[in-house]
């Protein structure tokens, strides 16, 4: 939504939130695009205080980025929300159309794709998923787009088994999972994506393999990771959580504001700065 009114905002919502960089990387775009009137935010809202915080926002308002725990909540509360997100039930971002709607889309997924093309990976025969949470759904259907064929999903339960198929049936892709304890094997794939949090793959990084393919760690962080390290030390390619932060805020920039292409390479320098000075 561009509107008329001239001051515009947004913002990110979620709980925790002081470690966002979306707000470093949103307004590097803005900056760069020449958007003097628009400012982004954060704010520490909970699921228990997210309609009254939609309900109190006025017309100034363009769009919303959402982390946790808020990417499932926020759907009941939408007018209207994309395939792509549908398919993960997760929404990340939220635009306000001219006529008051509230539009919701996942531009991790796309994110994902795009992240790796940028790093030459457009198609894989297989590949494997350490993890099993939210933003392992999202990498599924981030595969389901680019890989022809199998996925392996390494998991630590049954139940988290039984979700990730409940996910591939959604998504309508076919995925194999194995338990968490054989993951040193996932490392032998075309293509790693591991979603788990900060320090569960250290252990892997010994397992690395002497020609490593591609790994895509979802973490920035802290950054590099052990088993980032590891695999880059190896002279495999490594694709990182930074690169995903920006290629989805890029979607989410070009959505709210109206304006394409959004500027990449000053969104992730921003980000990049912003990491270093912590």
């Amino acid at each position: 939504m561009t509107g008329t009114t001239s001051k515009r905002r947004a913002a990110v919502l979620g709980s925790p939130i002081a470690h966002s960089l979306s707000p470093v990387l949103h307004r590097a775009a803005y900056d760069e695009l020449g958007l003097k009137d628009w400012s982004y935010d954060r704010f520490e809202i909970d699921e228990e205080a997210l309609p009254g915080f939609l309900a109190d926002l006025g017309p100034e308002w363009a769009g919303l980025s959402l982390t946790m725990p808020l990417k499932r909540a926020v759907i009941p509360l939408l007018d209207s929300v994309s395939d792509t997100a549908a398919c993960v039930e997760a929404v990340n971002t939220v635009v306000f159309t001219e006529d008051g709607r509230r539009v919701g889309d996942n531009t991790d997924i796309p994110g994902m794709v795009a992240a790796l093309r940028e790093r030459g990976v457009e198609q894989v025969g297989s590949a494997a998923i350490l993890g099993a949470g939210a933003t392992a759904s999202s990498a599924l259907a981030a595969l389901a787009r680019i890989c022809a064929g199998e996925i392996v999903a390494y998991v630590r339960s049954e139940a988290r088994a039984a979700e990730m198929r409940r996910w591939a049936e959604r998504i309508g892709v076919e995925v194999r999972t194995a338990d968490w304890s054989d993951a040193a094997r996932a490392l032998r794939a075309p293509l790693v994506v591991a979603t788990t949090p900060a320090g569960t793959t250290d252990a892997l990084a010994a397992a690395v393999p002497e020609r490593p393919a591609t790994l895509f760690d979802v973490l920035y962080d802290p950054w590099p990771t052990t088993l980032a390290a590891r695999w880059s030390a190896y002279g495999g390619a490594v694709v990182g959580g930074l690169d995903l932060l920006v290629h989805q805020a890029v979607l989410q920039v070009e959505q709210m504001t109206g304006r394409s292409p959004a500027p990449l390479d000053a969104m992730r320098k921003a980000g990049e700065h912003a990491l270093a000075a912590r």
